[in-house]
């Protein structure tokens, strides 16, 4: 049950109520006002860490990046990451900053937002240690998605109006954060500046994109009836009967991408107290934060 309830509130989290600033304040389903504690070593170690994430990217020489970062403990789940945005080079907020969906507690709604790499990465609701996930594009496909990412009117033309922490993937009624974003990718790949919600999907079923199932539990499905901003009304009776739910998470967009664009690279990094882990490749870093050999580790000094 506990672990059910964390993947209800994560799901919810993942896309919630951030802020601009690098102490930035973390949603979750009754969690809008609720402030993330950061002492002021934690914050000293986020900013180091978003700092090499920068000096990575843009050493790549790519102009924009799939970034995912982690919060709750979903291994259980065969899950770690929980909420992706583009970072694009040519931000108008700062070079990389995150283009992404949040859901605006004050407003009640879904919005697109800008933020900087250290305001995404303190996002996460442990702030002593974090992990994250860089898609690196090739030039093509690449410049594509920056330009769809800072057309005037393409992301605001994929956004929907009603926000649902789980919603469907293959509906139009709600949307979360990684949909958004995939949404937008088949925007720019291959549906048209000017695609419908609905057009960006089929799409996406064309290219084989998928939302791998989640086994939810029946805590989950119990509580989309009384829990603000998680809902059940979008996702196929099957689904339900059978306690699982099809997400946009970040592993089924990486998988995508791995699909889509052959020539992207990935790199994997994570903090904690005494070091920064930097890996190259897709298959997943160790557990925790230890290094494997091959891997660079960058010591946080006293």
């Amino acid at each position: 049950m506990a672990a059910r309830t964390a993947f209800a509130r994560h799901l919810s989290f993942a896309c919630l109520a951030l802020a601009a600033s690098a102490s930035a304040h973390a949603g979750g389903m009754m969690f809008c006002d609720r402030p993330v504690k950061v002492t002021a070593a934690e914050q000293d170690r986020a900013l180091r860490f978003s700092a090499v994430v920068k000096e990575e990217l843009e050493r790549s020489g790519a102009t924009a990046a799939v970034v995912s970062r982690a919060g709750l403990d979903l291994a259980r789940f065969g899950l770690r990451y929980s909420h992706a945005g583009v970072a694009l080079k040519s931000n108008p907020n700062s070079p990389w900053s995150v283009r992404q969906l949040y859901y605006a507690c004050d407003d009640k709604r879904p919005r697109i937002f800008d933020q900087g790499m250290a305001g995404f990465v303190l996002g996460a609701e442990e702030a002593s240690q974090g992990h994250l996930s860089v898609v690196l594009l090739p030039e093509a496909p690449g410049v594509a998605l920056a330009s769809a990412a800072l057309d005037e009117r393409t992301p605001l033309a994929l956004l929907a109006g009603e926000y649902s922490a789980n919603a469907y993937a293959y509906s139009t009624r709600f949307q979360n954060c990684n949909q958004w974003l995939i949404e937008l990718m088949a925007s720019a790949w291959g549906a048209g500046a000017t695609a419908r919600r609905d057009e960006a999907q089929a799409w996406l079923r064309e290219r084989g994109y998928e939302a791998e199932p989640v086994n939810v539990g029946r805590a989950l499905v119990i509580a989309a009836h009384f829990v603000p901003l998680v809902h059940v009304s979008d996702h196929p009776d099957e689904d339900l009967r059978a306690l699982t739910m099809r997400v946009s998470m970040p592993n089924s967009i990486e998988n995508f991408l791995r699909r889509e664009a052959p020539q992207a690279r990935r790199l994997e990094l994570c903090y904690n107290n005494s070091h920064i882990v930097i890996h190259r490749g897709w298959d997943a870093l160790g557990a925790g934060c230890e290094p494997q050999p091959g891997d660079e580790v960058i010591a946080f000094s006293e």
